[in-house]
C-alpha cells in the first residue's frame, strides 16, 4: 500500500513552501497525499490559499479552522491550543502514516505535538535556521518534536545535527520554493500586469519604468511597535520616485498595527503610486519579483527566492536576524532615512549573482524521494 502523507499547509506562505513537493508526492504511485489546509490558510483577510490550491490540481482532504480573532500574544497562544485539538482529531480521521508540518509558525508546532502524541511520524520542512522573535523558539521545539528532517541548507542541516538529532534522519532538500524560484528564472517570460490578474486595492500604475516590491509583516516579540515600523516603511517608500506593490502582513501579533498603518496612510496621506495586494500564486509572485528594482520588508522570500534570483533586498529589522543570507541583502533598522537610502542603493546597484544557498531546484522530488523510502522508526498506534 502506498505510504499516507499528511501535509498541513497553514498559512500563506506555507503554500509556496511546499508546493513542489505537493506536486512530486501526488505524482509518485508509492505515495497518497493527504492535503489538510488550517488557520490563516483559509482566511480570506490574510490571503486565503484554497482556490490557488485547487487550481493547481489539489484535493483538499480536511478544513481545519482555528484562528482565534486578535493579532496578539495571548490569540496566537489560543490559537495553538485550538489547532492542537482541531488537527488531533483529523489525523484520528486520516490515519497517515507520516505528517508533514512547514517551517516555524505557531500553527506548525501545534501539527507536531499533535502528531508526536499520536505516535505518527513527523517530517519537518526547514528546520535548523536562525531567525529572530519567537518563530526561532517555535522552529527549534519542532525540530525536537520531528522524527523526519527535511532542511534547506547544509547550515541548517548541521545545526540539527548539533540540537542532537540522528543525522541519517536530517536530509538537505532544499527549499521547494526555491524549484519555483528556479522555473521562473528559467522561463524568462515577460511580467504580467498584476492590476488586470489581481485587481488589489489602488490606483492603476504604470510600472514600465521599474517598481518596488513591499511584503512587511509584524514581529511578534515586538508587536506593540508595529504601527511605529510600517510607518517608517511606508514614508520612506513614498519619498523613491517608483511605482510601489504592496502586500498585505500576515496573522501574527501586532498585525492589526501594520494594517491600521497601511490603511491611515492610504487615507490621509498620497497613496496614488501605492498598489496594495493579499496574496497571488507563487509563480506569479516570483515573477513579479524578478522584474522588480528591489524588495523590501522584512519577509522570508528576500533571503531565499530572492538570493536565488538575485533580486536586490532591503531587510528592515530583526525579524530574519541570524538567518544566513546572500549578496544581495542588505539590513537596516526601522528608520525612515536608513530605508529610503538603502532602497536607492540596491535600486542603483541593479541585480546580483544568484546565490544558491537554498537549494538547486530539486527540493520537491528529494522531499517526496525521501518520504518514500526513509525508515519510520515509530510504531504507529492510533486508539479508536
Amino acid at each position: 500500500m502506498p505510504r499516507k502523507i499528511c501535509v498541513v499547509v497553514t498559512a500563506r506562505p506555507s503554500y509556496s513552501r511546499v508546493k513542489t513537493a505537493l506536486d512530486a508526492i501526488q505524482a509518485d504511485p508509492e505515495l497518497e497525499l493527504q492535503l489538510v489546509v488550517a488557520a490563516s490558510a483559509l482566511l480570506d483577510r490574510y490571503g486565503s490559499v484554497v482556490d490557488q490550491i485547487e487550481k493547481d490540481g489539489f484535493a483538499i482532504r480536511e478544513k481545519v479552522f482555528m484562528v482565534l480573532e486578535g493579532e496578539n500574544p495571548t490569540s496566537m497562544a489560543k490559537t495553538t491550543g485550538m489547532g492542537l485539538m482541531e488537527l488531533a482529531t483529523t489525523l484520528l480521521n486520516l490515519n497517515p502514516d507520516v505528517v508533514v508540518t512547514i517551517a516555524d509558525r505557531y500553527e506548525t508546532i501545534a501539527t507536531a505535538i499533535a502528531g508526536s502524541y499520536m505516535n505518527i511520524p513527523v517530517a519537518h520542512i526547514q528546520g535548523g535556521e536562525v531567525t529572530g522573535s519567537i518563530d526561532e523558539k517555535v522552529r527549534h521545539a519542532v525540530t525536537k518534536l520531528a522524527d523526519i528532517h527535511l532542511v534547506a541548507s547544509e547550515d541548517a542541516r548541521q545545526r540539527v545535527i548539533r540540537l542532537g538529532e540522528d543525522p541519517d534522519m536530517v536530509f538537505n532538500t532544499g527549499c521547494p520554493s526555491i524549484d519555483i524560484a528556479a522555473g521562473v528564472a528559467k522561463a524568462h517570460s515577460p511580467c504580467f500586469d498584476p492590476m488586470k490578474k489581481y485587481r488589489g486595492v489602488g490606483k492603476e500604475l504604470d510600472l514600465s519604468g521599474g517598481y518596488i516590491v513591499v511584503m512587511q509583516h509584524p514581529v511578534t516579540t515586538e508587536y506593540k511597535d508595529a504601527r511605529h515600523h510600517v510607518e517608517q516603511t511606508l514614508n520612506a517608500v513614498s519619498d523613491c520616485d517608483l511605482p510601489v506593490l504592496w502586500f498585505w502582513p500576515n496573522v501574527d501579533a501586532g498585525a492589526d498595527g501594520t494594517s491600521s498603518g497601511i490603511r491611515a496612510f492610504r487615507e490621509n496621506r498620497d497613496a496614488s503610486r501605492f498598489h496594495f495586494y493579499k496574496n497571488m500564486a507563487p509563480e506569479d509572485f516570483l515573477k513579479l519579483l524578478l522584474g522588480s528594482k528591489c524588495l523590501v520588508g522584512n519577509s522570508s522570500v528576500g533571503i531565499r527566492e530572492c538570493a536565488f534570483l538575485g533580486v536586490p533586498v532591503v531587510n528592515i529589522g530583526s525579524r530574519q536576524a541570524g538567518r544566513q543570507r546572500g549578496r544581495n541583502v542588505l539590513d537596516v533598522d526601522y528608520d525612515r532615512q536608513q530605508i529610503l537610502e538603502a532602497i536607492r542603493h540596491q535600486v542603483n546597484h541593479g541585480r546580483y549573482e544568484s546565490d544558491p544557498i537554498y537549494g538547486d531546484g530539486r527540493a520537491g522530488e528529494k522531499i517526496a524521494n525521501v518520504l518514500r523510502s526513509c525508515p519510520l522508526r515509530i510504531e504507529k498506534r492510533i486508539a479508536y
